[in-house]
């Protein structure tokens, strides 16, 4: 049974199921939803915790195991499985299919997995995973969504803000929802329950932004040029390489360029989306964004991208940086063009 983050609790409050999975990369999410199910285990008397990391050498029979042993000191267990890489192998894929099948005795299992590709969604054991347990999905807020995130976590606290600083604080917590969780805790700390001025929230909240390269390209690719301004000045500010900017940019247009070309033969959009690796998120990104831009706009941003590589290795003269801003500045503004006319 798949869940947002949201409805675990009310799931909770029915009782607790005897397998749960956490899927994704979002910090808070990850603390929260893990805070939550050990609470709920605590108010049913359930003390004793184990933890298991896999790694390439882990005995996954360990898990076997533990659902033979006997408690010495409770009826119920709590385990918790994490699996950093995503990627369990042939004997963990088997033992994580019996685990689904078959729950262990007196034990409530907390399986952790990171975000996972679209190759391991369609496994056996990941598809015997999400019929079986509580699957729950962790994802980052959309940007344009994070002010009202942050609003609702305010009214948590009795506190609240206009839509103007909850713009401005969205805008310095950006990418991370830890980070925004922090800030939100320190105001109910430093201030009292009602209405927060804005002068007080300004003073108060740092610039805690997590930029990344794949948010610049999402930016980039979607015309919105204030958040490619503020990405490419964080990642700068942050010390980042120009290459591991350049490559995810990369990425990000290189299946765009593969679909286009596939149009222009005539080919299927369905299935040139499937033959670029371009599923769930990635592709509704690229449904969005292919009508903005040609093929030879798309073709030429990776020629640039070629020069800028080249430039980031100094077998070409050049500033990596600003060949990378003018890129940037460049697809955004055509793609934001093609919006406002759309």
């Amino acid at each position: 049974m798949k869940l947002p983050a949201s409805q675990l609790q009310q799931q909770l409050s029915k009782g607790l199921s005897p397998l749960y999975v956490l899927v994704g990369d979002e910090p808070l999410g990850h603390m929260e939803c893990l805070d939550a199910i050990r609470h709920c285990a605590r108010q049913n008397g359930i003390e004793e915790r184990t933890a298991l990391t896999t790694d390439r050498y882990f005995d996954w029979s360990k898990i076997a195991e533990f659902g033979q042993a006997m408690s010495l000191f409770a009826s119920l267990r709590l385990l918790e499985i994490n699996i950093p890489n995503g990627k369990p192998g042939i004997d963990g894929s088997k033992a994580l299919q019996a685990l689904a099948d078959t729950p262990l005795p007196d034990t409530i299992a907390v399986i952790i997995l990171p975000t996972i590709d679209w190759r391991d969604a369609k496994s056996a054991w990941y598809l015997a995973l999400e019929q079986k347990a509580v699957l729950i999905q962790l994802q980052d807020i959309d940007a344009t969504k994070l002010p009202q995130w942050i609003a609702s976590r305010l009214a948590l606290q009795k506190q609240s803000t206009d839509a103007e600083t909850l713009s401005f604080m969205a805008n310095q917590v950006e990418g991370n929802l830890l980070a925004a969780h922090q800030e939100i805790q320190k105001l109910g700390l430093l201030f009292p329950e009602g209405n927060i001025s804005a002068e007080d929230v300004r003073a108060a909240v740092l610039n805690v932004s997590r930029f990344d390269a794949v948010q610049l390209g999402e930016a980039v690719l979607l015309g919105d040029i204030d958040r490619t301004t503020r990405i490419l000045d964080g990642l700068q500010d942050e010390g980042a390489q120009p290459i591991a900017v350049m490559n995810p940019l990369l990425w990000a247009i290189k299946p765009l360029v593969k679909v286009k070309q596939a149009e222009s033969r005539g080919e299927n959009l369905n299935a040139a989306m499937k033959d670029a690796k371009l599923f769930y998120e990635k592709e509704a990104l690229a449904r969005r964004v292919l009508p903005r831009l040609s093929l030879k706009q798309l073709q030429a941003a990776l020629l640039k991208l070629a020069d800028i590589d080249k430039i980031g290795k100094g077998i070409m003269q050049g500033d990596a940086w600003l060949e990378i801003s003018r890129l940037c500045f460049g697809l955004a503004r055509i793609s934001a063009r093609a919006r406002s006319r759309s």
